[in-house]
């Protein structure tokens, strides 16, 4: 008799929020974003945030909960506004941010539910913006400890920010086994942390000093590059095709790499898929899309 395997349970840890469109608004936030995309491609995807007790925050709960995520871990706070970001697109489809402080996702509280789903989660997506305040710094940091040594730890780094500086950068780094970064990320990281040479060195210097398991670099039109150990795998871009937008996109690959990665895919499956996901979503309006086909 066959018997059932519970799906993996994939957490985005930090933010949750309204983009605010010149089309309208879109539910955002790249952990939140990430957890719904390993949600529809099978996992147990959990957003772990804050809103407010606010008409946009009640908003935020109906639309999680009908994309098929559970809302127990968003925490919904009375005396705080659901955040929001007001995004200009340019003519090539890019994002311009201006992300709105002290807000719900700033306060994510440590509770003993929190450190319960920490120890059962098999990945854990967090970022540096949700860090920029120290309530919701501390709860991801521990988080981030009573998890598994197995357990992925992926972070997905933000500059559109001013709260960025190199211990937040190292620490971060030093809790994650998986760095998921842009061709935009790199000469910052390379900034800060002296990283010299190609971009390949540079991805390597990384891995060392921070002994990561995998670094995934990715660069927009032009692919994507996978460091796995020894195992380099280049995707190029591949055809053209017409964008919408692409937010989100970086978020759907980072997603799809951790179950591949999860599910035990070779570094040149993993590739494929992150990218036709990522390619998917930039044909799509938001970081949220309905999927036309299996990218199972």
């Amino acid at each position: 008799m066959n018997q059932s395997v519970d799906p993996k349970i994939v957490v985005g840890i930090g933010e949750v929020l309204w983009d605010m469109l010149p089309t309208g608004k879109m539910l955002g936030g790249a952990p939140a974003n990430c957890a719904y995309h390993a949600n529809a491609l099978g996992a147990q995807g959990v957003v772990v945030s804050a809103v407010g007790e606010d008409d946009l925050g009640r908003e935020i709960l109906a639309v999680l909960g009908d994309k098929g995520l559970k809302t127990d871990y968003v925490q919904v706070l009375e005396s705080r506004d659901t955040g929001t970001v007001t995004v200009a697109l340019g003519d090539d489809g890019q994002p311009a941010y201006t992300i709105h402080e002290a807000v719900a996702w700033d306060h994510v509280a440590l509770t003993p539910e929190l450190l319960s789903l920490a120890k059962s989660a098999d990945a854990v997506c967090f970022g540096s913006l949700a860090q920029r305040s120290v309530t919701t710094r501390e709860t991801i940091r521990a988080f981030l400890r009573a998890t598994r040594p197995e357990c992925l730890r992926v972070f997905d780094i933000n500059i559109r920010q001013e709260h960025l500086d190199k211990d937040l950068l190292r620490e971060s780094l030093g809790m994650a086994t998986v760095l998921k970064l842009n061709d935009e990320e790199l000469p910052y990281l390379a900034q800060v942390f002296d990283l010299s040479g190609t971009v390949m060195e540079q991805l390597v210097q990384l891995r060392d000093d921070f002994q990561l398991d995998l670094i995934a670099y990715t660069r927009g039109a032009q692919g994507s590059l996978l460091l796995d150990g020894s195992d380099v795998v280049d995707t190029p871009g591949g055809e053209a095709f017409e964008i919408t937008d692409t937010i989100g996109a970086g978020d759907a690959f980072t997603a799809a790499l951790i179950l591949s990665r999860l599910e035990g895919k070779d570094v040149q499956a993993t590739a494929k898929r992150a990218h036709d996901l990522a390619s998917f979503v930039c044909t799509q309006s938001g970081g949220m899309p309905l999927y036309d086909r299996n990218y199972a």
